[in-house]
């Protein structure tokens, strides 16, 4: 075996490292999202927990599809080998329809649901704030590749993965304070929730 391949391999098994740790984050979202699908299949009892979404399910199922595909997925695009691959802008072309499903439905939801009992105004006022940055950052991404521009585009959809990927971070941050501490207070539920759902990389992350 030649010195090349010693260290190809290694390096190989690298690039992997942080798909894997995104589909392990992603996968929080993804496990409360397939438990919602199964409870509004089943015709469940409507309690006030999950009244807006028995009510008007369409949003909350399209939201669930949508950022399942796009952090799934997603996470494959941080691989450097696939990258340089025709995959990179086929899975792309998925990918932006998929964010900006993820990104309009939330708005959506956050505008026309009740609030629920454990939120408040400044939690929906970051969901707004997050979902227009998550927009706006697809659109200038495929702006960017339109244009052959790929500096911004990366940089733009990175933002946007990492925006989307909030859910995730979220429950990293609350998981761990409510196991320990147990009930949470509004100061601390309010900015855990914030703070994991305001990510926004620097172009070079």
């Amino acid at each position: 075996m030649t010195t090349s391949q010693l260290m190809t391999k290694p390096a190989g098994r690298r690039e992997w490292l942080v798909p894997a740790g995104l589909l392990l984050l992603a996968a929080v979202p993804a496990l409360a999202g397939s438990v919602r699908l199964t409870e509004l299949a089943s015709d469940p009892v409507v309690t006030a927990d999950n009244a807006r979404f028995v009510t008007q399910p369409l949003p909350v199922v399209v939201h669930i599809i949508c950022v399942t595909t796009y952090s799934m997925l997603g996470a494959f695009q941080f691989v450097p080998s696939l990258r340089r691959r025709r995959w990179h802008r086929l899975a792309g072309r998925v990918l932006a329809p998929a964010g900006l499903g993820v990104a309009l439905s939330g708005l959506w939801m956050t505008a026309f649901y009740d609030l629920p009992a454990h939120d408040n105004m400044v939690v929906n006022g970051a969901r707004y704030v997050v979902g227009t940055a998550m927009a706006a950052s697809i659109a200038l991404g495929v702006r960017a590749a339109l244009r052959r521009d790929f500096v911004n585009h990366p940089a733009w959809m990175m933002r946007a993965y990492a925006l989307a990927m909030g859910a995730g971070t979220q429950a990293l941050l609350l998981g761990p304070y409510t196991v320990i501490v147990g009930s949470m207070g509004t100061v601390a539920y309010t900015t855990g929730m914030v703070r994991g759902s305001s990510t926004w990389p620097s172009p070079s992350g």
